[in-house]
């Protein structure tokens, strides 16, 4: 007889969404996690006394979102922040042209405007373009028939590129020009003042968690599977990998028998993406309070662009900004003074001497992280959506593959994972499982918990 009726590997979104959903299903669950804590890439690091969130930061539209109804359901705290999928107007935002001047009300509408014209040439091209098209590509043929002048294209082409490093954490000219079809944005968006990754450690409260627990090997028989670790075997009847597609795609993992082509060809096909954050805090704020982000424009962003104001979550004037993409592996090769001071350079181009020296800074390296091999998952050129979802399997009944990778939906979110983990679930116990029971659940152990 098998340990476990499930193992699930990786204590993220999707891995604790999966074990609990089975485990309240009455089966015998254990969560086999690399790291030392829960929550993979949703990291919200409390060593300062305040959450910084070093992994996944917002919900990206609120209208229609499970994973919303969840946050309400657990009465989790959240802010309006909706600028986090890089919008060009909307909110408070002040802009500065490609010399580092700031623009008037009517500058910036008429830029506002401009993207707005470019954005609706380029759905246009995204339609018309055929297999082999790059995103690179059709924004360069929305560019060639918009009618505006040098300066304003160079403006649009720098945002267009920007958009997809922030968004994909790629290259623009790696991503298939269907790359961001799905990047829809529907209502609000919102971050986490008490940290994002409250979720999966809520999620996870009382599950069977064992963390530290590296995997090496996954094997499947007619007996079911056995998954290796460092510190031992365990064996279940089935397993969901809920690692990230880095891992799969530096194949950290050892299947026995190998993987079928209909997985290993989505994981071959998809890309996946690096997106650093730089967290600066700074003795007094410079910028105008009412501002969600500050954007430098053309060539003055040509690396530094975005800044976004968080310091409600401290209380001490604090600016996030992000290296993506290639710029964001080069920088995380670079020591972290060498990348603040290149940060605060850039900012003082736009604001002078206003700007002080910080007194504070956290910076990522997903690239480098061994459990993740990156941020998230994008549409390298070759894939197709349909990749995203083949990817979950399962293979032979009893391989699971769970994670934003294998969302086609929305892919590269937390609700991408939180999903995929409600279907791995379904998929296993043969029947739906209700989200609204699921989150009643949760709030219910916590009443018992607390009432000792």
């Amino acid at each position: 007889m098998t340990e476990f009726d499930t193992i699930v590997i990786g204590a993220g979104m999707s891995g604790t969404t999966s074990a609990r959903m089975l485990a309240d299903a009455g089966q015998r669950v254990v969560v086999l996690e690399a790291r030392d804590r829960i929550g993979g890439r949703m990291h919200s690091d409390r060593s300062a006394g305040f959450p910084v969130d070093r992994g996944a930061s917002w919900i990206h539209g609120i209208d229609g979102s499970p994973l919303w109804e969840l946050v309400q359901a657990l009465a989790i705290p959240t802010w309006e922040y909706t600028v986090g999928s890089f919008q060009a107007g909307g909110r408070p935002i002040e802009n500065f042209d490609g010399d580092g001047r700031p623009l008037d009300a009517a500058e910036t509408a008429q830029w506002v405007s401009d993207v707005a014209a470019a954005d609706a040439a380029l759905a246009e091209e995204i339609a018309a373009s055929s297999p082999g098209d790059t995103y690179l590509d059709v924004t360069e043929r929305a560019l060639d028939r918009s009618g505006f002048a040098p300066e304003r294209i160079d403006e649009i082409r720098e945002f267009f590129r920007h958009r997809v490093e922030e968004q994909c954490g790629a290259w623009i000219g790696d991503l298939d020009a269907h790359g961001l079809d799905e990047d829809a944005i529907d209502g609000d968006e919102v971050i986490f003042p008490r940290g994002y990754d409250e979720l999966p450690r809520r999620i996870g409260a009382g599950l069977d968690i064992r963390l530290e627990h590296v995997v090496t090997a996954v094997s499947r028989s007619a007996n079911g599977v056995t998954v290796s670790t460092a510190q031992g075997d365990f064996t279940a009847e089935r397993v969901i990998v809920t690692v990230p597609l880095g891992v799969l795609k530096a194949d950290r993992i050892a299947f026995d028998p190998a993987l079928p082509d209909d997985v290993t060809g989505p994981i071959d096909r998809l890309g996946m993406g690096v997106f650093n954050k730089i967290f600066l805090q700074f003795p007094e704020r410079f910028w105008n309070a009412e501002s969600y982000v500050l954007r430098a424009l053309g060539e003055a962003g040509e690396h530094w662009h975005s800044w976004y104001d968080v310091s409600a979550v401290s209380g001490i004037p604090t600016l996030l900004t992000f290296a993506a993409g290639p710029f964001g592996r080069r920088m995380q090769a670079l020591p972290d003074e060498e990348v603040v001071a290149d940060v605060v350079t850039a900012l003082r181009r736009l604001y002078g001497d206003a700007v002080g020296e910080p007194v504070a800074h956290w910076i990522t390296h997903w690239g480098d992280d061994a459990f993740s091999i990156g941020s998230y998952s994008h549409l390298a050129l070759g894939s197709s959506h349909h990749d995203h979802d083949a990817l979950a399997g399962p293979v032979d009944g009893v391989l699971h593959f769970a994670g934003e990778a294998t969302w086609g939906d929305e892919p590269a979110t937390v609700g991408a994972a939180y999903y995929s983990g409600h279907r791995a679930a379904e998929r296993i116990l043969g029947r739906p499982v209700d989200l609204a029971a699921f989150a009643a659940g949760i709030t219910a152990r916590e009443q018992q918990t607390a009432a000792g």
